[in-house]
This record gives structure tokens, sequence and C-alpha cells, in this order.
């Protein structure tokens, strides 16, 4: 039988413990105890938070480049329609919860990362019951950004149709914290030696990536989009396309696997990759096996608008 160990002993083994990717966390804040820390040894979530044990629970991921927070206010406007979807109130409002983001992001002091929050039912026991929860939690947390060389989008990447179906309409379109689905797709990428998997609807329509939106350039240049009942409505896709809305025509539809084939461009878009093209389906070439221009041109008006448009700090 382990040792029963007192507070103290207990705490000072967990500061002694080694933790894996303890590297790539900058700083975090957590509600009970209201205060930033940089010491990942203690970045701890109950496990009777409803948010750990039921996947009850929301979250977001922003990313910074250069000290300029992108797209702050879109996710948190997303994150705040979601924790109204499922009936959680905030600790405190969102324009409080805007500067604490800020206040983590100063305090890890770097140029570049990720801030993911997350907004849970809280602790409190460990049955179904939301009863059980007196109050939600806030977790923040600054961490490191993951580079990616200049080749990822010169190259393109591949993609295949996954096995794994897309969620149910009112799950896929709220950002919960519930991504099994979207770890065994992943899973499934990497089994089967692809970078993407996509997955489709019962009708057979495409939806979306694990974490990401995914659009096609038809034959005649226009831009579709899957029509977002099964998938999530992301703030890089929903920004890209305002940037892009003088230059080219795009339309929300169903899209069947065939016209994937057919496409001129396919191109992913999300948080961590900005616009990237999928020259590969299924091992069959997308046109000419080459990151097209839109593609191209995505990225770079994404890119412009963090300068212009990021929140310093």
């Amino acid at each position: 039988m382990p040792k029963i160990a007192s507070t103290r002993e207990y705490t000072d083994r967990l500061l002694d413990l080694p933790r894996a990717g303890e590297e790539n966390i900058f700083a975090f804040y957590e509600h009970r105890i209201g205060l930033i820390c940089k010491d990942p040894r203690v970045m701890l979530i109950p496990l009777d938070d409803h948010l750990i044990h039921r996947g009850d629970g929301v979250f977001e991921t922003v990313k910074y480049i250069g000290r300029r927070i992108y797209q702050l206010d879109a996710h948190l406007e997303r994150m705040e329609k979601n924790c109204q979807a499922i009936f959680i109130e905030p600790l405190v409002t969102f324009a409080v919860i805007r500067d604490l983001v800020i206040d983590v992001a100063k305090a890890a002091d770097k140029e570049d990362g990720y801030l993911s929050l997350f907004i849970g039912r809280g602790p409190g026991g460990f049955s179904i019951d939301f009863r059980e929860c007196p109050r939600s939690s806030l977790y923040i947390v600054a961490r490191k950004f993951k580079h990616h060389p200049e080749r990822f989008w010169e190259k393109g990447v591949t993609a295949f149709k996954s096995e794994r179906p897309a969620k149910q309409s009112y799950m896929a379109r709220i950002k919960s914290v519930n991504y099994l689905p979207n770890v065994l797709m992943k899973k499934e990428a990497v089994d089967k030696g692809h970078d993407f998997a996509l997955c489709f609807d019962e009708k057979g329509y495409l939806a979306e990536g694990c974490i990401e939106n995914v659009i096609i350039v038809n034959d005649q240049g226009k831009i579709l989009i899957p029509d977002l009942s099964n998938a999530l409505s992301g703030t890089t896709l929903m920004r890209a396309l305002d940037l892009i809305k003088n230059e080219i025509s795009f339309v929300f539809r169903s899209i069947q696997e065939s016209e994937i084939y057919e496409a001129r461009e396919v191109i992913l878009l999300g948080t961590t990759l900005d616009a990237v093209s999928v020259v590969r389906y299924n091992g069959k070439p997308i046109h000419d096996v080459r990151p097209g221009p839109v593609s191209k041109r995505l990225r770079q008006l994404l890119m412009e608008d963090i300068e212009r448009n990021g929140v310093g700090f």
C-alpha cells in the first residue's frame, strides 16, 4: 500500500517530479487561486471538475505572433456563445477574461505563443449532475508556439477521408472540451501516414478536419465552403473570407467528395495553420500537386492582418 502522506510530503513529492512537456508551458492562471504562475509542475486541474471527467466545458486557442494576439475578440465572442449553449455562467465577465488573457501573455514574456482558455462546469463531484458544481472554473495557459518550416506551405500537405463520421450537428458547432472524435481522427491520420484527416456527414457531404476548416476552389475559381451544419465555424475561416471577399467570390453549400478530386485547390484553415494547400487526397493528386494561388493569397492576407489588427501587449 502506498504511504499516506501529509500535505507537505505530497506537495514536496509533486514539486520533485519531472513533468512531460514542461518546457512548452510559459505561464498560467487558475481561478481558485487568482494568481499567475510560471512553474508548470503546479499547473493542475481538480479531478472533480466536470471539465475533466465529463467533458463539460468549452475552450479556445488563440495565437500571438510578435506580441500581437490574433483575433482575441472573435475567439472570446465564440466562447461566450458556447458557454450560453451549454448553460455555463462564467465566473467573471468576458471583459475581465480578456484582460486576464493579456496579463498571462505578458507574464509569459515571449514573442510568439498560444493562449489556451478553458471554462468548465467547475469542481464539486463526480456525477453528471451540474448541481454538484457551486461555480464554474476558468483556466488560461500561455504555451509554446509551433513554428512550421516554410516548406510546410511551399510543398503542401496530404489528406484522406477518415473512417470517423462528422460529429452530430449540435455538438460539431460547439467548441467543447469533448474532443475524443477529433483525437481519434488524428490518430487515424498518423497510423495511415497522412498529414490530415477529413470527415463527412451521414449524407456523405464534406464537414471538416480534425481541428481545421476545409474549403475548395472549383474549376471556375470560386471558393466553396461546407455549409457548416456539421462543422465548427472557425475564426480563421470567417476572417479569411472577410479579407478576400472583394477579390474572389465564395458560397456556402454542401460539397460531395467527388468535388475534392476535381478541385483546383483544397485548402485547410485554422489558428495553427493560417491557410495550407492539400496537394494529395486519398493518395491522388489535387490539380497540379502544388499549392495554388488562392491558398497563398489567403495566407498572405492573414499574416498581414495579424500585423495590422493583432492586440498588442
